[in-house]
């Protein structure tokens, strides 16, 4: 049992986490598996039950994570995986974050993400992509960011892509991008708890979360873990 505390402590401890061979290295765990299976465990335990909504003014917008693929760029991309982002901007500070891999760039697909994530009555900052022209009869306040030089202008919305380039960062930092894309939702789960948590000076704190959370939720099996699509 020690180990497993050993183990949580080891993941919320390193500020950007740590990968399945980091872990089996550092516990010297005989199993690649084993370790592989205890982080999809924790990262299970990082949405936090009962947690509020983003509030206030927020930017919206999806961005694209997987490796380089020849053909089209931007919201027709393939071979790539597609995540929504929303992120409360506060003065010239951002607040809390939310990810979530979506199946597609449609109207429906985001208005989903926005409905699961933000307050009615919240102003959504976006760019001029016709998928959000009916935030406003959803009971949002929205507000539309163009460009003054070509629709690609990541200074559009510059909370969301300054969040997208530090997700990129990590996922091929930590994991080196060697994830499943059925998986992949379960790291912007782990990825959304720390960003939340960045300024936080208790690892402790952290430590103690995940254990909460690990008394409430019902057991998950490896066979489970990997059957699972978590994303779309």
């Amino acid at each position: 049992m020690l180990i497993w505390f050993h183990a949580i402590w080891w993941m919320v401890a390193q500020k950007n986490g740590v990968s399945a061979k980091g872990l089996q290295k550092v516990l010297g765990l005989g199993s690649y598996q084993t370790a592989w299976t205890w982080l999809h465990k924790f990262r299970r335990l990082m949405v936090l039950s009962g947690r509020s909504k983003l509030e206030g003014i927020v930017e919206v917008d999806e961005v694209f994570v997987g490796g380089k693929t020849p053909g089209k760029r931007g919201r027709g991309a393939e071979g790539k995986s597609i995540v929504a982002v929303a992120i409360e901007v506060i003065g010239r500070k951002t607040g809390r974050v939310r990810l979530e891999k979506i199946p597609d760039a449609s109207a429906n697909s985001l208005k989903d993400f926005i409905e699961r994530n933000i307050e009615l009555s919240s102003t959504i900052i976006t760019d001029g992509w016709p998928s959000y022209s009916e935030l406003e009869e959803l009971g949002y306040l929205h507000r539309v960011q163009k460009s003054t030089v070509n629709e690609e202008d990541e200074e559009i919305l510059p909370n969301v892509h300054r969040v997208a380039s530090l997700l990129k960062r990590w996922l091929l930092g930590t994991h080196q991008s060697y994830l499943n894309k059925n998986k992949l939702g379960y790291y912007l789960d782990e990825y959304v708890f720390r960003y939340n948590r960045r300024t936080s000076n208790s690892r402790g704190l952290l430590f103690m979360r995940l254990l909460e959370q690990a008394v409430i939720a019902e057991p998950v099996t490896y066979d489970k873990i990997i059957n699972e699509n978590h994303g779309c």
